[in-house]
């Protein structure tokens, strides 16, 4: 997003607390502010000191087990920190908004794909804590006339076409990232979790979205709220789905590489099937994806992961806590 908006010739704050990322992620272009994004004097001084007019916030953990293990964790870094965040908009007078939300607001939906207006029923603490900040930046929205878009993520996977960026964490737990690092031997193989689903193979299905093409939607909501768009929601996916064994194998198609594969009980927490209906962010927006295919995203992923095997990284992990913000 940082890439993307500095492409777009937007001048860009990012506020991260250094976690999981790393500071040569963040171009010299863009000013870097090492933080949290709950320390509401810090932020307070950022959106003053940059004039910033809008917040991208991506400030949040994601990782579903972990969410069922530590529930009050999770609570206090996604909604905790995201209530002084919107309070400090608030404060600051930003008129838009952009907020990563999650497919697992939806839980285990009773049809596919999923439509914005089915019953929100998450299944674990990591899709609450993202829908309690929805349910906030709403409140906030009517009562403050701050101007939002919710964006619904299904699972992100790909790097940036030009080689400059991609998952870099090095303890991720993206399926498409740990195949790939299976594939260049950097992990002695791969798990599967839970193969007796109610699927066509038995393992999970899921709605693999690439970056840039999830990125070029938070571009065209910050352009349709400049332009006096209402709030609004809507899911980012291609509207099909994949299997768990399905991305194993173009893995091993692309790379080239065989590798083991371990099958293991379920995770807790995981849906069997999420799957995006992309009917509204096609209308409100425009959006077309251009990287709607599965041995593109592989291939994408496998050519990041081999230059950053490559790179040199003396910086140690950063950003759970990411907030862009651009100023014109």
């Amino acid at each position: 997003m940082v890439l993307a908006l500095l492409d777009a010739g937007d001048k860009v704050a990012v506020l991260d607390d250094l976690s999981t990322g790393f500071r040569w992620a963040v171009p010299a272009t863009a000013k870097l502010i090492a933080g949290d994004v709950g320390d509401a004097a810090l932020v307070d001084d950022i959106l003053a000191r940059h004039k910033i007019n809008a917040i991208a916030h991506f400030a949040a953990k994601i990782v579903v087990p972990e969410s069922v293990a530590d529930p009050l964790g999770y609570y206090l870094n996604n909604t905790a920190k995201a209530r002084t965040l919107l309070e400090c908009a608030v404060r600051g007078k930003i008129k838009h908004f952009i907020f990563s939300s999650t497919a697992a607001v939806y839980g285990e939906p009773p049809v596919t794909p999923v439509d914005e207006t089915l019953p929100l029923a998450p299944i674990n603490p990591y899709g609450r804590s993202k829908l309690m900040t929805e349910w906030m930046l709403q409140d906030v929205g009517q009562a403050h006339g701050l101007k939002f878009a919710i964006l619904r993520y299904f699972n992100v996977a790909g790097a940036d076409p030009k080689g400059r960026l991609g998952q870099s964490t090095p303890n991720a737990t993206h399926l498409i990232k740990v195949a790939v690092q299976a594939a260049l031997g950097l992990r002695p193989g791969l798990e599967v979790f839970g193969t007796d689903y109610e699927t066509r193979d038995g393992t999970c299905i899921r709605d693999y979205i690439q970056v840039s093409d999830l990125v070029a939607a938070h571009l065209m909501a910050l352009d349709y709220l400049r332009k006096g768009g209402e709030s609004f929601i809507c899911n980012c996916g291609y509207g099909r789905g994949v299997s768990v064994l399905e991305v194993v194998d173009a893995v091993k198609q692309v790379s080239g590489f065989d590798f083991k594969v371990r099958i293991s009980g379920r995770r807790p927490g995981d849906p069997a099937s999420l799957v995006a209906g992309t009917k509204r962010i096609k209308t409100v927006l425009g959006w077309t994806p251009k990287y709607d295919d599965l041995p593109t995203i592989v291939g994408q992923a496998l050519e990041w992961e081999r230059r950053l095997h490559n790179k040199s990284i003396t910086e140690k992990p950063a950003g759970a806590n990411s907030l862009a913000c651009d100023e014109v």
